[in-house]
């Protein structure tokens, strides 16, 4: 029986059971392997771009006797599924940006699709703008740390045409309990739910991320250019809006 990572094992608890699954940059196809083991797929589509873990999923399948179950096929992103084939689709381990192009350039095969879980290593709110541009509606959002590395695991749902009005609504500005006011911008970056469960993990993200934005601003600083100094100033303000949210969230916490 294959084993997962926390990781893994956080976005398998979140497919239902009886589903047709794909999972885009499948690797060794271990969490299709593992959702196929445990009975709670009944297909899987594991798709890889790149040749080597595309062959290593292949022995996968085949060494646990799933060849019936699970298809491995090669290709980039949501052109290894036809429209309709599966019901949820799963993309995990790349870059936020990535993965909004490849559902972008996928549009056409979510036909059927119910539900996306989606785990940027980076650039969240990338996912985020995609999945509200484009009717999906984030229904959850999960936080972990694993081997030292922060990630996030979101999760969508498709809302019918009539309904996707109703999704701005996650957005809309919101005033935290010490009157601080955060508006769009801010909730799709530093993520709606999360904002409002406030894990630990969540503000440890944060912390991390205001060091590195510290280090920017220092390096602009360093240059005389007048374009340096403005972004200087952006990275400034980025930082102060930053750390009023965790301020405002840690007393409530307290």
């Amino acid at each position: 029986m294959v084993k997962l990572s926390k990781r893994l094992g956080m976005i398998a608890d979140r497919v239902p059971a009886g589903v047709k699954l794909a999972d885009i940059g499948s690797d060794h196809a271990l969490l299709p392997t593992y959702l196929a083991q445990n009975q709670i797929i009944t297909y899987g589509v594991a798709g890889e771009v790149n040749p080597g873990p595309f062959e290593a999923a292949k022995r996968q399948v085949l060494e646990c006797g799933l060849s019936r179950t699970i298809d491995v096929r090669s290709g980039d992103g949501l052109a290894v599924i036809a429209p309709g084939e599966v019901d949820v689709i799963t993309i995990a381990g790349m870059g936020g940006s990535l993965i909004a192009s490849i559902l972008e350039a996928g549009k056409a095969k979510l036909e059927g699709v119910s539900l996306l879980i989606l785990q940027p290593n980076v650039g969240e709110e990338h996912v985020r703008r995609w999945l509200l541009s484009n009717g999906w509606s984030l229904t959850s959002e999960a936080i972990l740390e694993e081997d030292g590395k922060i990630y996030e695991i979101l999760t969508a749902a498709q809302v019918p045409a009539l309904e996707q009005a109703a999704l701005e609504a996650l957005y809309a500005d919101r005033t935290l309990p010490d009157g601080v006011r955060v508006q769009k911008d801010r909730l799709l970056l530093m993520g709606p739910y999360l904002m409002e469960q406030a894990p630990d993990i969540w503000f440890m993200k944060w912390e991390s991320e205001l060091k590195k934005l510290a280090m920017i601003e220092a390096q602009l600083q360093l240059s005389t250019a007048e374009a340096s100094a403005l972004k200087a100033e952006q990275v400034r303000q980025e930082i102060r809006d930053i750390q009023e949210v965790l301020a405002c969230l840690q007393k409530v916490k307290r």
